[in-house]
């Protein structure tokens, strides 16, 4: 008999070997059960977007668990969410895999330190530092500095990213430079908060996270045999979204795995979002030249999201560059075919955000036979976590839930902390007058909730009220679905049932779902899935951020899109407003990433064959109507007011760079001469030059954005609209009249 060093608990070497392996196999594509069977490490399995990894790997660990090739407590997984850890170790459950352990890096190290740390160091480990801005804010006021709420934020993040790095407050400043990373404020000044930051800690005997890792680390090299007792527990390793590794992670994997244990690793360099606070992709990248003997399994079947939605996808990443480019999986949906992405230009912000509310109504108001979806599967995805509250003002002004997905931690907030506390009174009770009338559990949980505000409707208004009231009404729904799943499962479910089942909740992070609308930022999105996602803010300046200035910087803004895209399961709406305010100037561009893949935007420079997806467009509210321009032209690129007549016709200088789509032009340019033979006309007649080079620019994807282009008259358009719009499209145009066309009037150029 052994001790699990993470769980406490004893396992026994010799039990017998579990029986049903290759029930565990069914239902795995070919890909994955590549990877359920490959049970000797290395292993690097390249999943992309709603591929099903975690499918594939915990299959894995069942395989390897139910046919006798792994001892459940010699396997170790870990990833990097409370959540994701929780959702693995569920599955592993289902498949008969029970005592495997799954757990963060974090948690798996402090269980270690704990562990090991009185025979290492002796006494007890020091106490754990849960947040450390506080500390900060002490260290950076004893180095003479004023530091505003933000800043601090800040000043705790690049903390962070130095212990991560494994950087010291001596070496922070260069390390900046030689980075290329832009500080918040003087890095000579953030290295002194960091040196007295982490005296204050050594000074009271407390330890942050970063510290866990550390602490692990050292112990492990520094006494071989507490290593050796490790690596004889844990012989089999999965690292989950291996992308996001920090070098210090990689620092104690290392040390865990030794020479001769087994590994797998699993991730997509094309999801890469969080270089910021010192993850890399170079491990995942590098791993077969670390391990020339892995094997590598690619992931490609995309599970999760529409042929539409996967096609603008891929139409991203086609675009992309540098080294995670170069190793990008081009994802192919396994469902059928959906709504195309829509693309939505509004005038002002306020009405793009009034306008997203208003469709999302009427998303809810559908029946889901006609695609309609719950609040909870529908998701408003922004840049950064500013851009939030006239979402959240908008949806509540028209009585619609939702909840911000990365602000306080559900189990942290004042009002589930009270309620917590009061149902573990009313449990303790048993006979409480309040509970006393209650025919159910979700009955006696809201009696005890009213007391404290909670109504059946929610308040009207968004902030804090309304927040308050959406946290007490998902206690009431998980109470709920508790005592539907103890009924089904044939046992009770009782007041203290409850709150036990709450605090085991607490414990793991696992908060309940809220039954509303989700606003999240794009970074707190990742790893999470909704049947209808609203991309919006897509603005340059803000997609990518204005702050992001290396040519790798902005891969990882792209990226961020990519895993934006990636969340959508049938309904995709792509939308930027013109203007900040109402009234204000129409300055703003769409992002850079859209062109070549949104209509009516060209294509993308020199990567003409990576045209995406053929969306619909939907202009928003408050949008002027299309017309020719009677006034001043401007260039589309430099603004300049343009006055020769080709210029004007291409809205461009022609000295200014082209996005014209150079295949579409040839391609125009062929049909123009067919219609020109059978019309026995010269080929201006049908369109000129300059008429096709604009369309090929601006690749018009509906009647209304063909009428724009000069050149393009009412004629022309019933003529010839129908065969351009194909062509455009990719496609090829029907067969035409020979007729001659009545008006020649409108080209001029």
């Amino acid at each position: 008999m052994q001790e699990d060093l993470l769980s406490g608990s004893p396992y026994d070497d010799d039990r017998p070997a579990p029986v049903g392996a290759d029930a565990v196999l069914a239902g795995l594509d070919p890909e994955q059960r590549a990877v359920a069977t490959a049970l000797h490490g290395p292993v690097c399995v390249l999943a992309g977007a709603g591929t099903g990894k975690t499918r594939a790997i915990t299959h894995r660990i069942a395989y390897g668990v139910r046919s006798g090739v792994y001892q459940p407590q010699q396997v170790l997984a870990v990833t990097f969410t409370a959540r994701a850890a929780g959702e693995m170790r569920g599955r592993l459950r289902e498949l008969g895999a029970e005592g495997v352990q799954a757990r963060t890096f974090h948690s798996a190290a402090l269980r270690q330190l704990q562990y090991f740390w009185p025979r290492a160091v002796g006494g007890e480990v020091p106490r754990l530092l849960e947040r450390k801005v506080q500390l900060v804010a002490e260290a950076a006021g004893r180095c003479g500095l004023r530091v505003q709420r933000t800043e601090l934020r800040d000043l705790t993040g690049e903390i962070e990213w130095a212990k991560v790095t494994q950087i010291v407050p001596d070496d922070y400043a260069a390390a900046v430079l030689k980075a290329g990373r832009e500080a918040p404020r003087d890095p000579a000044e953030i290295a002194r908060v960091y040196a007295t930051y982490e005296q204050t800690k050594r000074d009271r005997a407390v330890i942050d996270f970063e510290d866990v890792l550390l602490l692990t680390a050292a112990i492990l090299e520094d006494r071989p045999e507490i290593a050796d007792r490790v690596r004889a527990q844990y012989r089999h390793f999965t690292v989950d979204e291996y992308q996001d590794v920090s070098p210090l992670q990689q620092r104690l994997l290392d040390q865990w795995t030794g020479p001769g244990a087994s590994l797998c690793v699993v991730g997509d360099a094309s999801q890469t979002i969080y270089s910021f606070t010192g993850a890399t992709p170079d491990y995942l990248l590098n791993f077969r030249t670390r391990h020339p003997e892995a094997t590598v399994v690619k992931l490609v079947r995309d599970y999760r999201s529409t042929p539409q939605v996967v096609h603008l996808a891929n139409g991203l990443l086609a675009q992309a560059r540098g080294q995670a480019a170069q190793h990008r999986l081009e994802l192919v949906s396994q469902r059928e075919a959906g709504p195309e992405p829509v693309y939505v230009e509004y005038a002002d912000e306020p009405t793009e955000a009034e306008s997203t509310a208003h469709r999302i109504k009427d998303l809810l108001a559908l029946p889901a036979e006609r695609g309609g979806c719950r609040a909870s599967e529908i998701a408003v995805l922004f840049r950064t976590n500013g851009m939030s509250e006239v979402y959240e003002q908008a949806l509540a002004d028209l009585g619609i839930s939702y909840q911000l997905k990365g602000a306080e931690r559900f189990f942290e907030r004042p009002e589930v902390r009270e309620a917590g506390v009061l149902l573990k009174g009313a449990a303790r009770a048993g006979s409480d007058p309040l509970t006393a009338d209650a025919p159910d559990l979700a009955s006696q949980v809201r009696a005890v909730l009213a007391t404290r505000g909670f109504t059946a409707t929610p308040p009207g208004g968004s902030g804090a009220v309304r927040e308050r009231w959406e946290s007490l009404a998902a206690l009431v729904r998980l109470a709920e679905e508790f005592e539907a799943a103890r009924h089904k499962a044939g046992e009770s479910g009782d007041l203290s049932a409850y709150v036990a089942e709450l605090d085991a909740r607490a414990a793991a992070q696992h908060a309940p779902a809220v039954e509303g609308v989700t606003l999240a930022s794009l970074h707190a999105a990742k790893g999470l899935e909704w049947d209808a996602v609203f991309l919006v803010g897509l603005t340059e300046g803000t997609m990518p951020i204005i702050y992001a200035k290396t040519d790798e910087q902005v891969e990882e803004e792209r990226r961020l899109l990519y895993v934006g895209v990636t969340r959508a399961r049938r309904n995709l709406s792509l939308s930027w407003s013109l203007a900040r305010s109402p009234g204000g100037r129409a300055s703003r561009k769409p992002t850079r990433f859209l062109d070549g893949l949104r209509p009516g935007s060209g294509a993308p420079g020199s990567r003409s064959g990576a045209r995406g997806g053929r969306g619909g467009v939907e202009f928003g509210e408050g949008r002027p109507a299309a017309r020719k321009a009677r006034g001043p032209v401007k260039c589309r690129v430099c603004d300049r007011t343009l006055t020769e007549a080709v210029e004007r016709k291409l809205r461009r200088c022609e000295s200014c760079p082209s996005s014209m789509d150079e295949a579409l032009f040839e391609r125009l340019r062929e049909w123009r001469a067919g219609q020109a033979k059978k019309q026995g006309a010269p080929a201006y007649v049908v369109f000129t030059d300059a008429t096709l080079m604009a369309i090929a620019e601006d690749v018009p994807a509906n009647e209304r954005e063909l009428a724009v282009i000069s050149g393009v008259g009412a004629m022309k358009l019933d003529k010839y609209g129908a065969a351009v719009l194909s062509l455009c499209a990719g496609e090829e145009p029907e067969a035409d009249s020979e007729e001659a066309p009545d008006d020649t009037s409108d080209e001029s150029a």
